[in-house]
């Protein structure tokens, strides 16, 4: 079981950062192989556009900015499992391992509890795009707040 620590916090700060702004609440920290802090980012699917995960964002920069045995070294802390593009993406950029709060089963999960078709994209789990890193999640500890999150993310929606 992964524990909890200051990257997985600032994962659940940027998803709120994310909802409060408008957007779903998704996060990611991207660290190197010492525990620095690479680079962070928040959803803005609806400031930049539909396609802006924090996953993928982090994937883009890490392949233009670090070596490929640097990024194999990374990790990438996020707020929830990587959707199919965001887990290509990750691939694709040769990016190391993954530690997710909750996992794209919890995510499916809560968004039928609350009454939302959730995507029109299949949801897979990253190892099913990308068998070969190391993932990591879902850390139990955090799941209710990033449910909250989510939960008044979709009252918003609807109202």
């Amino acid at each position: 079981m992964t524990h909890i620590n200051s990257y997985l916090l600032r994962c659940v700060e940027l998803a709120e950062e994310a909802l409060m702004a408008g957007d779903a609440p998704f996060g990611s920290v991207l660290v190197d192989e010492h525990g620095r802090v690479l680079k962070e980012d928040r959803n803005r699917v609806n400031s930049v556009d539909k396609t802006y995960h924090p996953e993928i964002e982090l994937a883009r920069w890490a392949a233009r900015n670090l070596s490929s045995k640097q990024r194999q070294n990374t990790i990438m802390y996020t707020s929830g499992e990587h959707c199919p593009m965001c887990s290509a993406a990750h691939g694709w950029a040769g990016l190391g391992r993954v530690v997710f709060i909750h996992s794209t089963q919890h995510l499916v999960r809560w968004y039928q509890e609350f009454g939302r078709n959730h995507s029109r994209v299949n949801q897979l789990p990253f190892n099913s795009v990308v068998p070969e890193i190391q993932v990591d999640g879902p850390v139990e500890a955090l799941l209710p707040r990033m449910y909250e999150l989510h939960k008044r993310h979709v009252k918003k929606q609807s109202a």
